[in-house]
């Protein structure tokens, strides 16, 4: 029996972003220069597969620095960490390695910038989010004020609302933060924003390739982990841009395939902590099913790289 015809449209760029890369290397170096076991406070990325992989290796990934003995190194996660952590670290003469994305590395910067200015900042951002919680940790408490959504900016009572900045997290969704942004001008007129815009290339450009395949596609499948935030997005701006079906998947299992049947056209995407090897698993899974034809819709072409820190470059080397 022939399989039924299907065209899959891959969103390009899409999965890993030099952040992502980045803290990942940072572990595997960590490994080879000091041996297992290596600490690491929270998940390096929030992708189980990654975070597995790297766990057989000699990971041990926990929550909180109290877990960690004083004599064997941690590494810092790439949404960052509040001040008090790396404080608390070098009291204790810990071996410690921040492997803080350099993008939001760059926003606890501006935050600090307008503390010094005699500002109080409003972060545009998730509550809980780890990447939140380390922004907000660089400031004292209430001198960072967290905004969610535009109706949030109404109940805001600022020290002196002439004397306000605003950044973000840099895994929100654009054209909810433009919202956001705007009901705060609206309201402060004076706010001060970031010179460069805080929402990340990546989270840009993958939000921007869904939507040029959203007009093409019958349903979206983003891979992606469901504490990942950048790939809930994803998900939101497939559905906002007209693909009612929407779905975050993180492995090929996950596939709900009854919900798709009769579909022509599916577009495929990836969180920008999602290794490749996933994508490539989701399309072999309906090659299996499907007689597959793949067009990539490619919105952008990145070339972005960081150095792992400088601690770690002579192994690395």
């Amino acid at each position: 029996m022939p399989k039924p015809s299907l065209t899959l449209y891959l969103a390009a760029p899409r999965g890993f972003c030099a952040g992502v890369d980045r803290a990942i290397k940072i572990v595997e170096i960590a490994l080879q220069k000091w041996g297992a076991p290596v600490y690491v406070r929270h998940e390096i990325v929030h992708n189980k597969y990654v975070v597995d992989g790297l766990r057989a290796l000699g990971a041990v990934f926990v929550e909180d620095l109290e877990e960690c003995p004083d004599d064997r190194p941690v590494i810092f996660s790439a949404h960052g960490v509040p001040k008090a952590v790396p404080a608390a670290a070098a009291k204790r003469e810990m071996i410690y390695v921040d492997a803080t994305c350099p993008l939001v590395s760059k926003v606890h910067i501006e935050a600090e910038r307008h503390h010094k200015n005699g500002m109080q900042m409003v972060m545009i951002g998730h509550a809980g989010h780890p990447e939140t919680i380390g922004t907000m940790g660089q400031l004292p408490v209430g001198e960072v004020l967290l905004v969610e959504t535009p109706e949030d900016v109404v109940t805001l009572r600022p020290r002196d609302p002439e004397k306000l900045a605003f950044i973000t997290q840099t895994t929100l969704s654009v054209d909810d933060t433009i919202e956001i942004v705007a009901a705060l001008k609206a309201r402060f007129p004076n706010i001060v924003g970031p010179h460069k815009e805080d929402i990340c290339y990546a989270t840009t450009n993958r939000q921007e390739a869904v939507k040029a395949v959203a007009p093409l596609i019958d349903a979206l499948l983003v891979i992606g982990a469901p504490n990942s935030s950048n790939s809930k997005r994803l998900v939101e701006v497939g559905k906002t841009a007209g693909c009612a079906y929407s779905q975050l998947v993180q492995r090929a299992k996950d596939i709900d395939w009854r919900s798709l049947d009769g579909v022509k056209a599916i577009g495929i995407t990836a969180g920008a902590s999602a290794p490749e090897v996933l994508i490539t698993e989701v399309i072999d899974a309906f090659k299996e099913r499907y007689d597959v034809t793949s067009e990539v819709v490619e919105t952008a072409t990145e070339n972005v790289s960081f150095k792992v820190p400088r601690i770690l470059r002579d192994t690395a080397a």
